[in-house]
């Protein structure tokens, strides 16, 4: 009997530090609008990303996938890189 697995949730960031091995910092810009005033609010969360690689770097556009947990506090992977930084 085969079990499917969950959907997981992805993100599209942009790499905002690179300085530790084979993990990147990705910030996550958020719209949402305000209950009382209507006005939309940007709101930013920053994710500590898998990139096994070292390819990432700062400036990039990345699609990041949740993934199990691989350390205290990282639990995304960098899925692949949209947009290189000049």
């Amino acid at each position: 009997m085969e079990t499917e697995r969950n959907l997981r949730k992805s993100r599209i960031g942009t790499v905002v530090s690179d300085k530790m091995d084979k993990t990147v910092v990705v910030a996550v810009d958020t719209l949402t609008k305000h209950k009382l005033y209507k006005k939309f609010v940007k709101s930013t969360n920053k994710f500590k990303a898998h990139d096994e690689d070292n390819i990432c770097g700062i400036g990039d556009k990345v699609l990041i996938t949740e993934t199990r947990k691989l350390s205290k506090d990282k639990y995304f992977r960098v899925d692949k890189v949209i947009e290189k930084a000049k």
